[in-house]
């Protein structure tokens, strides 16, 4: 059933709702992706935006987790059905969720947060760490002109040229599915593992430097998400570049309505102190790289 308001602080369109777990597949050790059938969500949720999930019974654990939307599935007609998401086994709630099967019902609240701007750029670049990539499906099909989001449909000028996935994980004994990635055409790979069990043996920012040291090799623009040192690191290697790139944090939170202020990062504003907070849940959690106190 569907609110007919949403909770203050959110979005026009974020509403509480209860959804249908169609199916899971695990894509690596520890990590599942899970579909729910929820198509008032999937009609106006867009790449990089989030929502909270708890189950619909119980009060173990009382508030909501936060996840990224992974991608949405089409019905036969090729309209919404509902949403994919993907997490890694951490705690209690994620727990949970690993025993969950097709038909159970769901809590969720959403959408929520700004998401990622349109990817209008040649060549786009997207780095992800460890469970970071899992934003970048839907702004990969978006960037490619394969899909539309948005209750508005949101529209490029013209697809990408390409669009390149940077991955890093720490062996390959973790690295997640990427066969989503892969179908698309204009999606170009690269993985980067700390032990060299698989790609590049080093960091995934190492890709990015090589990529930008490169003019036909060169991004238009980064999009990031993945452990904060590691965003800070890409923020850094672009503003050398001169490169626009835009974060998205994975910072913990509670209510996901900006109510709690328990998710607030440090931005740049022009007061004396240089600095005031912002709700990541509310003005994020995707945010321009050099509005960001980093460090």
């Amino acid at each position: 059933m569907q609110n007919p308001t949403p909770f203050p602080g959110m979005n026009d369109c974020a509403r509480q709702l209860e959804a249908t777990v169609v199916e899971q597949q695990q894509l690596a050790e520890g990590t599942y992706r899970i579909r729910l059938a929820t198509p008032d969500l999937a009609r106006v949720i867009l790449p990089g935006q989030f929502f909270m999930v708890r189950p619909a019974d119980g009060t173990d654990p009382l508030l909501g987790r936060p996840f990224a939307l992974y991608d949405t599935y089409l019905d036969d007609a090729g309209e919404p059905a509902g949403i994919d998401f993907v997490y890694h086994v951490i705690g209690k709630m994620t727990g949970l969720m690993s025993g969950w099967s097709g038909g159970e019902e769901v809590t969720l609240w959403g959408p929520l947060g700004n998401g990622f701007p349109v990817p209008d750029v040649g060549h786009l670049m997207c780095v992800g760490g460890g469970i970071g990539y899992t934003p970048f499906l839907a702004v990969a099909r978006e960037a490619a002109g394969l899909r539309q989001y948005g209750d508005n449909g949101r529209t490029l000028a013209e697809p990408a040229r390409k669009v390149t996935l940077c991955y890093g994980v720490r062996t390959r004994a973790h690295r997640s599915d990427l066969t989503d990635f892969e179908a698309i055409p204009a999606c170009d790979l690269r993985v980067a593992t700390d032990d060299g069990t698989e790609g590049h043996h080093g960091l995934v920012t190492d890709l990015l430097r090589k990529s930008l040291e490169t003019p036909a090799e060169r991004p238009d623009a980064v999009y990031c998400c993945g452990p904060e040192p590691m965003m800070h690191a890409v923020a850094d290697v672009c503003e050398d570049a001169g490169v626009s790139c835009w974060l998205s944090l994975e910072t913990p939170m509670a209510c996901g309505f900006g109510a709690c202020f328990s998710c607030v990062t440090k931005v740049r504003v022009p007061t004396e102190e240089g600095w005031d907070y912002r709700r990541t849940c509310i003005e994020g959690p995707v945010f321009p790289a050099e509005t960001l106190v980093r460090g």
